[in-house]
């Protein structure tokens, strides 16, 4: 069977389209609830989901994100109850799924069989935040051994040479980040993204989406004439928390007008 991001990129390739991709935080506010979250996302047409390992020290995350990752990890939600949600949400949907998640947990649960575990429960791609370039290619061969895409990230400020790395590397999508520093900080896109995206190409022919700093479908819809897709995170996370008696509805309300303006940029990507 293909990757589904793989595919879904081909798909939308043919009918020319950008990707909307959502995060959301594993086990917000709860392990049902999230699910009801995952369903939502699905049903308002994302195209890709990235589900974040809860964690007490996310370093690279804001306040709004770090909030969420409190919440999961009090409702109980462990790394084996994030693959538990993944294989519940692939009953339903074949919905690209990757998993966003710092080092630690992975290593608590075991490097290989975390790598093995995710496949089988149904991910697509892992996104390891903190793991050092130079140590990732024999890292994350255990992704590639079990089908795997491994997602990395590129900032603005990433030294060309270092881009070209993991631009090369870069499997499924490459995730840009719009801005520097942490999730959910102030500000939109940079005025500079149509540049940072184009000189990303130049090394790989792997999609590239750009996320951070997007929470309005004109943000949005700015974001897909230049990438290849889209990513919001910290804009739907504080859905969760604003609305906590029905927080799948919220986040299906939220996001429909900002997958919306994705649907309606045409335009070659990668």
């Amino acid at each position: 069977m293909a990757n589904r991001i793989d595919h879904t990129f081909e798909c939308l390739r043919a009918s020319d389209r950008k990707a909307f991709i959502a995060y959301v935080a594993a086990g917000d506010p709860c392990f049902d609830e999230s699910l009801r979250i995952l369903k939502a996302l699905d049903d308002a047409g994302a195209d890709i989901i990235e589900l974040g390992l809860p964690f007490s020290d996310p370093l690279a995350d804001g306040i709004v994100n770090q909030m969420a990752a409190e919440r999961a990890l009090k409702s109980g939600m462990t790394t084996a109850r994030v693959l538990e949600l993944v294989r519940a949400f692939r009953v339903t949907s074949e919905t690209p799924l990757v998993l966003f998640t710092y080092l630690n947990p992975v290593f608590t649960y075991g490097f290989e069989a975390f790598h093995r575990d995710a496949a089988a429960a149904g991910a697509d791609g892992v996104l390891l935040l903190d793991l050092p370039p130079d140590e990732a290619l024999d890292r994350e061969m255990a992704a590639g051994a079990h089908g795997l895409r491994r997602i990395r990230l590129i900032a603005p400020n990433t030294p060309p040479e270092r881009m070209a790395m993991l631009a090369d590397a870069s499997e499924g999508f490459i995730y840009a980040l719009s801005r520097t520093g942490v999730t959910g900080a102030h500000g939109g896109p940079s005025e500079h993204l149509s540049e940072m995206v184009e000189s990303i190409r130049r090394h790989s022919r792997v999609p590239v989406c750009v996320g951070f700093g997007i929470s309005t479908p004109e943000q949005a819809g700015m974001v897909a004439a230049a990438a290849d897709g889209v990513i919001v995170g910290s804009a739907i996370v504080k859905q969760v928390e604003l609305h906590p008696d029905a927080p799948a509805e919220a986040v299906g309300r939220f996001v429909q007008p900002l997958i919306d303006a994705v649907k309606q940029v045409r335009g070659a990507g990668s």
